[in-house]
């Protein structure tokens, strides 16, 4: 008898366990109001999601300096930004990588990286990967679209790719990231508010 009930125990804690993994929450789904951060960018000061006091979102990217796919996205993220950035939505881009474990991707080649493209928005670093564990990144680009909702909370409306096109952006036949931003400055509910985004995997140590 108490091996069978020693048996049963341990069978339910077996299911209990895995019912707990199967539904962990792997990052923010469409819906969900994101903790703020504080990383350091480019020039040395830190930036979060509340110094956007008078914007109504912000264009989340992450991306690295390495990635051909992130590379290839670099012009239409700086022309997202100098689209958006005066109509509520500026680009606010993270380097999610390791850099030990992806050379290049150190913060000096950041800066570099930079300035050699002309970046019009801050540039951070998610130094000790605590950041893109919570937003589920999984990709370099992999953009979030967060939009502000009650002054201050900035809720996820949209997530995935910035096109569907990554090697060629005159054949770019949807503009996800574009299409978002002009339904929500409309006003009006998105009907496409998740991609697959398509990249480089973020590197770890």
């Amino acid at each position: 008898m108490r091996v069978l009930k020693t048996v049963l125990v341990l069978a339910v804690f077996a299911l209990a366990t895995a019912f707990t993994i199967n539904t962990t929450k792997k990052g923010y789904e469409v819906g969900d109001v994101v903790e703020d951060f504080s990383l350091k960018n480019i020039d040395g000061k830190n930036v979060s999601l509340k110094d956007f006091k008078k914007a109504k979102g912000v264009i989340l990217v992450f991306t690295c300096n390495h990635c051909p796919y992130s590379k290839m996205y670099e012009e239409r993220i700086i022309a997202l930004d100098k689209k958006y950035k005066d109509l509520g939505y500026p680009v606010v881009a993270i380097n999610p990588n390791d850099p030990i474990a992806s050379p290049g991707d150190d913060f000096e080649s950041m800066k570099k990286r930079a300035k050699e493209k002309g970046f019009t928005f801050p540039y951070l670093f998610d130094k000790g990967q605590t950041v893109y564990p919570k937003f589920g990144a999984t990709r370099t680009p992999h953009v979030f679209i967060l939009n502000k909702i009650k002054k201050k909370d900035m809720v996820v409306s949209y997530i995935g790719a910035i096109d569907n096109n990554a090697r060629d952006a005159s054949a770019v036949s949807e503009e996800y990231v574009a299409d978002a931003i002009d339904t929500l400055l409309a006003g009006k509910k998105l009907t496409t508010t998740k991609t697959k985004a398509i990249g480089c995997s973020i590197k770890v140590q």
